[in-house]
């Protein structure tokens, strides 16, 4: 469970309001990160927007305190909406590839050791869950490698079938 890790940062799939999910008892990430982080997170997450003016742009990161989670910070991304019966274009596939940068960048620049993802766009935002991962292994080890980076990466799966995707792709068996 994202929410459990006790890494430097843990992602947020978030949507461009920046202030969680309203609708009770749903099953995203970004609902459960903010009612296990507390109320206070949605507090700091609207000062922020405010400063900002506007909503948060597909593919950028910001990063909060954790509060009440066991992790240390919290870095937000809106990562690309998929609506039904579309396919995924290059377009988005750059997007969700930025998303994954963004937040490593972030973490990088923060002094951050370990960071741990969470399937980005692939829930209510209805990205595939194979392509999606696929971006995400390759952007993470592309970005290591090109850092010269020694953070500790996980990708934290919400289904079986997510833990297996991963498991083939990290392991090379693509």
């Amino acid at each position: 469970d994202l929410c459990e890790l006790k890494v430097d940062a843990i992602v947020n799939a978030a949507n461009s309001e920046m202030l969680g999910c309203f609708i009770p008892n749903h099953r995203c990430i970004d609902n459960a990160i903010h009612t296990f982080s507390g109320i206070e997170l949605r507090s700091f997450c609207h000062h922020l927007m405010e400063e900002q003016g506007k909503k948060e742009p597909v593919g950028k990161a910001k990063m909060t305190p954790a509060f009440n989670l066991p992790s240390k910070y919290i870095i937000h991304t809106v990562g690309p909406f998929l609506p039904p019966g579309q396919k995924v274009t290059p377009l988005r596939e750059q997007l969700l590839a930025g998303c994954y940068k963004s937040c490593l960048q972030t973490a990088e620049e923060a002094g951050l050791t370990s960071i741990a993802f969470c399937g980005i766009s692939t829930g209510e935002f209805g990205f595939p869950k194979e392509p999606a991962a696929r971006i995400a292994v390759d952007t993470v080890n592309k970005w290591l490698q090109d850092n010269s980076s020694t953070m500790t990466v996980v990708f934290s799966t919400y289904t079986k079938e997510d833990q297996s995707i991963y498991q083939k792709l990290l392991s090379g068996e693509q």
